[in-house]
């Protein structure tokens, strides 16, 4: 008895000494780095499909595939089997299942907090960089509570009520050429931030506020917009690294989804491109700040998006879609970095959230 205690005691002792305070180690015995900054990445209607023609128009190799773990979500929504990026975009901003079109709220309209606003709460720099208007459905669901998601205004209107530190993306109709007649930049400007209309004006600002609208409604699709994701998300991240606490950033690129809407295969493949531009942007952010979480998702499929047929070799990619609409199949989830474990599995697209707090330490 006494040497099956002494051999439990030594045991218990190893295991203990392998731990940390937040009791993780990494192979080669390093405390593992605590999480200060997290950046989440939307493919709006990205599916494993839209993945895969990408990586095969690009002869066999996507940034994505430095992502050290993966899992699936479910995407369906609290009143359809198909969601749509509002209750999408809600579930993984807040952690709640809604109602299709709702942002920000549960289907009782009752808004909940997003984990931008408890991040900034918990003192953190927060941003947003879309390739959509600001006001359109997934940034909406970070920023704003509102019952519909066609409430452009109000939402944008939300903006100035949010503790945001960086947003670049379109919109600045629903900003300067509103029905209230209300000039909500000059308001932005009197809360200090710096407004650009430019990307260059944008790319200038390196600390404070940011406030980047860069095309009236949504910019253009790729690649007439330019560089504006991949360079904005670096933009936001060269202002949100100032706060010694850490930041949290969400980027979109929205434009996935509307070229799948519209069965155009190669213009879903120049836009997943475009996507994993900026999502290299995020990894070699987290390879030098090794304190740093990405995750990439998706809100829901879109198109039913299938490849029958291809050459990797070639980069051709023969693509057909079985809709113009949303699919209900689980959606990928990729993460990178510190604490990127936790995002392997099946899950809920509503377990994101409390995955991406736990990492912050913070609590709901």
């Amino acid at each position: 008895m006494k040497k099956v205690y002494l051999f439990t005691c030594v045991l218990l002792s190893l295991l203990l000494a392998g731990c940390t305070a937040s009791g993780v180690r990494t192979d080669n015995g390093k405390a593992a780095p605590q999480v200060k900054n997290v950046i989440i990445l939307i493919g709006d209607g990205m599916g494993v499909c839209q993945v895969y023609a990408g990586l095969t128009a690009n002869k066999g190799s996507l940034n994505l595939e430095r992502s050290h773990y993966v899992g699936f979500s479910k995407t369906y929504s609290a009143n359809s089997y198909i969601t749509d990026s509002a209750a999408g975009g809600t579930a993984i901003a807040c952690g709640t299942k809604t109602n299709n079109g709702v942002i920000g709220m549960t289907p009782d309209s009752v808004p909940v907090k997003s984990i931008l606003e408890y991040a900034a709460e918990q003192g953190l720099s927060t941003g947003v960089v879309v390739s959509c208007d600001v006001t359109h459905a997934t940034p909406a669901s970070f920023v704003a509570h509102q019952l519909r998601r066609s409430m452009s205004e109000e939402i944008a209107a939300d903006y100035l009520k949010s503790d945001i530190t960086v947003f670049i993306g379109g919109g600045r109709k629903n900003f300067e050429a509103r029905s209230d007649k209300q000039d909500l930049t000059g308001q932005l400007k009197e809360k200090g931030y710096a407004v650009a209309y430019t990307l260059d004006e944008a790319k200038q600002v390196t600390s404070g506020k940011l406030a980047a609208l860069l095309a009236d409604g949504h910019p253009d699709a790729y690649p007439q917009r330019g560089e504006l994701l991949p360079e904005g998300v670096q933009a936001a991240i060269n202002i949100l690294k100032q706060n010694d606490k850490g930041f949290f950033l969400m980027v979109e690129g929205s434009q996935i989804d509307w070229a799948c809407h519209d069965n155009k295969g190669e213009e879903a493949i120049q836009e997943m491109l475009d996507f994993d531009r900026a999502i290299k942007v995020a990894f070699d952010y987290a390879d030098q700040d090794p304190n740093t979480l990405v995750v990439i998702t998706a809100d829901h499929e879109t198109g039913g998006m299938t490849l029958v047929g291809g050459d990797i070799s070639a980069g051709e990619t023969k693509i057909a879609f079985s809709t113009g609409g949303h699919t209900a199949v689980m959606v990928p989830v990729f993460a990178y970095g510190a604490g990127a474990e936790a995002f392997a599995g099946i899950y809920q697209n509503t377990d994101i959230l409390p995955k991406a707090l736990n990492a912050y330490g913070f609590e709901r």
